[in-house]
């Protein structure tokens, strides 16, 4: 795969937020950014099950609100919410752990669309260990899958594994791991351990030593 890894880089707003759900400490990874697309294009690439699998994984299930969902080799879940061209929330079920994703687009001008992500779980010793770099890398590697398929819907989607071991790959995988732990310190997050995390987050992507 031929891109420049800054570029996805930059275009990627993150954010994390402290906060409370259902009484317990969690946290908010929020990512967004701008996609040159119309909103029936991007709400198509987003939520119909023969273009998911294009540019992240295959979804089995019923994908209505009250459907259960299951992501290949992944999480599964309820699909709390959706409207049509504008938003879906869904409860993220993985390792008997449940988190709660929420997903909005709009139009920002002629020719773009914004697209937000926020993946909401309660604080946990995995937090502890990889910090918001746990969620935010993954899925800002989908965000980057999207951008490859809207660039060229009929391509073919790039092998992760080899991406992630490739040198662009690495420089983005780096690059976001950086990112997260920077919004994580900006969130209130003493710097040295929002690093660390940044550090570890990365060498579980890329299979490397923890510097």
């Amino acid at each position: 795969m031929n891109f420049n890894p800054e570029q996805h880089l930059s275009a990627m707003h993150r954010s994390v937020a402290f906060l409370e759900r259902d009484g317990q400490p969690a946290s908010a990874v929020g990512l967004s950014r701008s996609y040159v697309a119309t909103l029936e294009d991007l709400w198509g690439a987003v939520t119909n099950a023969d273009r998911i699998p294009r540019w992240f994984a295959p979804v089995g299930g019923n994908l209505e609100p009250g459907g259960h969902y299951q992501v290949e080799g992944n999480a599964g879940g309820t699909i709390v919410v959706c409207e049509a061209q504008s938003h879906f929330g869904l409860t993220w079920e993985f390792g008997g752990d449940t988190s709660w994703v929420e997903v909005q687009m709009w139009e920002e001008e002629a020719g773009r669309i914004g697209l937000s992500l926020v993946h909401t779980a309660l604080l946990s010793e995995h937090w502890e260990q990889f910090g918001a770099g746990a969620v935010g890398v993954g899925w800002e590697t989908a965000f980057l899958g999207l951008a490859l398929h809207l660039a060229d819907p009929s391509g073919f989607k790039p092998d992760m594994e080899e991406f992630a071991t490739s040198a662009d790959g690495r420089a983005f995988i780096h690059g976001s791991s950086e990112g997260w732990g920077l919004a994580q310190i900006t969130a209130g997050t003493e710097a040295e351990a929002a690093r660390a995390a940044a550090g570890r987050t990365a060498a579980f992507y890329t299979g490397e030593e923890v510097g």
